[in-house]
This record gives structure tokens, sequence and C-alpha cells, in this order.
């Protein structure tokens, strides 16, 4: 008996917009009006991952930033899991050695060390995913993501990482070259320290080993005395992959990569056909038979 569902954001409950359709809000009110209960699960801060939420009307725990901190429904924070800060140092150093762009999502807010930089990411991100799209799109994407996320800048992240009362809950760092990439990933095989995965084909994420969203998912229906056979998880990246796979049904987004959707019991529609109101209305026949 379903229980539980999980939901990934961006590329999942998210259009291209990076807005939720008024189908799939109306998929998650019928889910809870039935007594199943719903979680965001997503490499988003809070309050970044909370605003699509409430454009819609829904007000939803939320686990953030892979999986490093649990939100309940009235903002109580439920569970937190912060990297160690020898472990960011040596993340900051090899990407600075391989001209790698980074951000960095902490107690004290998100930081990043350029904002020229940031913005050519972003371009370089929505040019890449959509060739067509306008200069005038193109200027909104960018400021919207800028008013999200609410990233300061520093030069100086050494001082930032010897900050005594910093907490650093994810490091995201993009690269346009898949060499780069790999040559970070080798860097980290042996360390046990870390958790890479990734959101995109341009990016790496860094977190503290028991900050994955599966953890995360695992440790919240535990704690409503639900097992993971009952809870449905749906997503779209390889961040997404630890829940997919202990979710009793995982199910791939049509716009997920091959792997991903291998890797999971079901795929529904792509996220620009409210591939998650199809999911749960799918789930919710199976359930009312």
């Amino acid at each position: 008996m379903l229980k539980l569902i999980a939901t990934d954001l961006d590329g999942t409950l998210l259009n291209e917009r990076g807005n939720v359709s008024e189908e799939n809000a109306e998929a998650i009110r019928k889910a809870l009006s039935q007594g199943i209960q719903v979680i965001v699960a997503t490499g988003r801060s809070y309050d970044a991952a909370n605003q699509p939420l409430q454009e819609v009307g829904l007000t939803l725990p939320i686990i953030s930033l892979n999986g490093a901190k649990t939100y309940s429904q009235d903002q109580t924070v439920l569970r937190d899991k912060p990297m160690q800060l020898s472990v960011c140092k040596r993340i900051q150093s090899i990407c600075e050695k391989e001209d790698m762009y980074f951000e960095v999502f902490t107690n004290k807010g998100i930081y990043s060390i350029s904002r020229d930089d940031f913005k050519q990411v972003i371009i370089d991100i929505m040019i890449t995913a959509h060739p067509n799209i306008s200069r005038e799109e193109l200027h909104v994407a960018v400021d919207q993501r800028f008013q999200d996320e609410k990233v300061q800048f520093t030069n100086d992240f050494d001082h930032l990482f010897n900050d005594l009362d910093l907490s650093v809950y994810k490091i995201l760092a993009f690269s346009l070259s898949d060499e780069v990439l790999q040559r970070v990933r080798n860097q980290f095989e042996e360390d046990s320290n870390v958790k890479i995965t990734s959101s995109g084909s341009i990016n790496l994420e860094f977190n503290d080993p028991q900050a994955q969203k599966g953890i995360a998912l695992s440790l919240f229906a535990k704690s409503m005395s639900i097992d993971m056979k009952d809870v449905m998880a749906l997503g779209d990246n390889y961040n997404d992959l630890s829940m997919l796979t202990l979710a009793g049904r995982g199910v791939a987004m049509g716009n997920a990569d091959e792997a991903i959707k291998k890797q999971c019991d079901f795929t529904t529609k792509v996220n620009n056909e409210h591939g998650v109101a199809h999911a749960i209305e799918e789930m919710l026949k199976e359930v009312n038979v």
C-alpha cells in the first residue's frame, strides 16, 4: 500500500520554465486527500525549493541539498548533515586548479566567487539545454537564478572555510569539459568522506556521504513508520538514484538518461508533459482498484 511520494524538482516536478504545472499540483493534492504523504527531495536550497511550491499553494516537507537538510512541513529542521571543512578545502583547491566555477551552500548563505562567471555558467547551461531560447528569456532565467538562490560573492574562500561557525552542506561545481569532470571525480575516488553525484551533464555535486536523498528519505519514512516498500520516488538524474533504487516504486522521468531508467521500476512522461501527475494517477488507479 503506497503511503509516501518523494519527488525531485528540476527536470521532474518542475517544467523547463521552473514551474509546477497545475496538472502536477492537482495530482499531488489528490494524493494528499487520500492520505498519501508527499515530500520534495532536491539539490536546491530550502528557499529555492519552496518558492515554486508556494506559487501553486503547496506546503510540503522538503529534503534539500541532496539530503543534507530535511525540513518538516512547518520548516522545522529534522536532519542536518554538513560536510567536513577539511574536505571542503580540498574540493576548493582541486576546483580552482581545474579552473572550475563552484558554489558553496552553507548555513550562512550561498557563496560564489564571481557574478560574471556565475552568469556565464547559467547562460552556457541554458544555451546547451535550449538552443532556440531568446535573449530575453535567457536574461530572465539568469536573473531568476540569482533571486532563487540569494547568492553572495566572496574572493576569499580560505577565510570562509576557516570559520568554525560555518556549516557547508553542498558544493556545486561546473565545467563544460567532460574530461575535467571525470578527472575531478577520479581524485575523490578513494575519499570516503565525500559523496559525488550530479544533477546535470556539466556539474558535480559534493556532499557528506550521509547527505544523500535515499538516506534522508529512508529516515523520514522511518520517522513516520512507513516502510520503503510503500514509497514511490520520482527523479531524472544521478543525484536521484539513491532514492529511486531504495523506494518500493522507483519512477524515472521520460527525460531521464537511459542509465537512470534502467535502474527504475517504471518510466513516466517527460517533465514538460506533467510526468509526475501521470505517475501519480497511474499509481492511484492501482491503489483504488
